[in-house]
């Protein structure tokens, strides 16, 4: 085989633990990525982000975090560490090369990349479920008069020191950046269009994470039942301050619409303090402010949309609207889908943790594509 028979699309964690993998299996191959050093996505996050997730269950293949790292570390403490990763396993990803499309031929695929087209005969899509920023547009948005930025362009605090601001989203990114202001003074409100559920990140003294993985092998409808009191004891009802409970499951929402729960590390706080107000979805946008659907008009000089990601693969990938589930991501994950030699790792953000997920897939992709070469001319 030449380096060239296996191709990684994306040189972040996924693709770093498959490449891995994969040396480890003695299987030449080629990373690339449209970026110019590994985890470049994790480089543009905002200063104050720490994983949500324990470093214990947070490492890839082959490489635990260090006995030293916190249990949840900073963005510059992973960075660091897919670095680290990265050069312990020799993995040289081939840089600044945007792959265009990918087209499944006969035998092979054909690859066309900015640097030119490649022909492996496996692809794995490693390019992680924040490829595209959806930006939803409300009605009056471009009339608005002050700043709109995507949580992708949002870094910390100090632009909106004395502005009036409001975080669109309660997703992890919303409900981090809405505290990041509060702490910081900020005059901040944030959207919850509808019923959320709200975990803490460490349940009486547990990381959450630990107890969905012990919970995980268990039908979604038992896992639900047992979080119902525990998320009642240690959450209470937030009703009054703006944010209703589902009456789905946290477990079933995550696998039927993929809505992740708000990991609580202090927003809930700074919610009952009224540092942080709760306002519904957004009627309109008015040039100086927001008309919500209460009826309520508030003034604001600054919107921050954390509105989420789409993995984005139609962009590349021909024909993936057919490999595709409602929410524009695969439908398999860490094995060969329907296409001969196609895989992707790295699209699933359940409760257990991303990290955890891709340490798990790598590993099996790399055994599927190993067994594959054994069988295929």
């Amino acid at each position: 085989m030449s380096d060239e028979d296996i191709v990684v699309i994306g040189a972040g964690p996924a693709g770093l633990a498959v490449s891995a993998c994969l040396r480890h299996a003695g299987l030449p191959h080629l990373v690339v990525d449209r970026a110019s050093d590994v985890a470049a996505s994790w480089k543009q996050h905002y200063d104050r982000l720490h994983l949500h997730t324990v470093k214990t269950y947070s490492s890839l293949p082959f490489t635990p975090w260090p006995h030293d790292a916190p249990r949840y570390p900073s963005r510059d403490e992973v960075i660091s560490y897919f670095e680290r990763y990265a050069e312990e396993h020799r993995i040289t990803p081939r840089f600044g090369v945007d792959v265009q499309r990918v087209t499944r031929g006969s035998t092979q695929f054909a690859v066309d990349t900015s640097a030119g087209r490649l022909k492996p005969r496996f692809v794995v899509v490693a390019t992680g479920y924040n490829g595209v920023a959806n930006r939803p547009e409300f009605p009056g948005l471009d009339r608005f008069t002050g700043s709109v930025v995507h949580s992708a362009g949002y870094r910390n605090p100090q632009p909106y020191a004395g502005k009036r601001t409001l975080v669109v989203g309660c997703g992890n990114s919303g409900a981090e950046i809405a505290l990041d202001l509060a702490e910081h003074g900020i005059d901040v409100a944030m959207v919850v269009r509808g019923p959320v559920h709200v975990v803490p990140r460490d349940l009486f003294g547990r990381p959450s994470q630990e107890t969905g993985i012990l919970l995980s092998g268990l039908p979604v409808a038992w896992r639900d039942a047992l979080a119902a009191p525990l998320l009642r004891l240690a959450v209470g009802d937030l009703s009054r301050w703006g944010i209703v409970r589902p009456a789905v499951g946290p477990n079933r929402l995550i696998e039927e619409a993929g809505r992740i729960p708000i990991l609580d590390i202090g927003t809930i706080a700074q919610v009952k303090a009224g540092r942080i107000r709760v306002r519904p979805g957004i009627r309109e946008v008015v040039p100086a402010g927001i008309h919500f659907e209460d009826g309520r008009t508030e003034a604001f000089d600054a919107i921050i949309l954390a509105t989420g990601y789409r993995p984005g693969l139609d962009r590349f990938i021909d024909g993936f609207r057919s490999l595709a589930d409602a929410r524009g991501r695969p439908q398999q994950f860490g094995e060969e889908t329907s296409v001969p030699g196609l895989f992707f790792v790295g699209f699933r953000n359940p409760p257990t943790g991303a990290l955890r997920e891709i340490a798990i897939e790598a590993p099996r992709v790399a055994a599927a594509i190993q067994a594959a070469t054994c069988s295929r001319p």
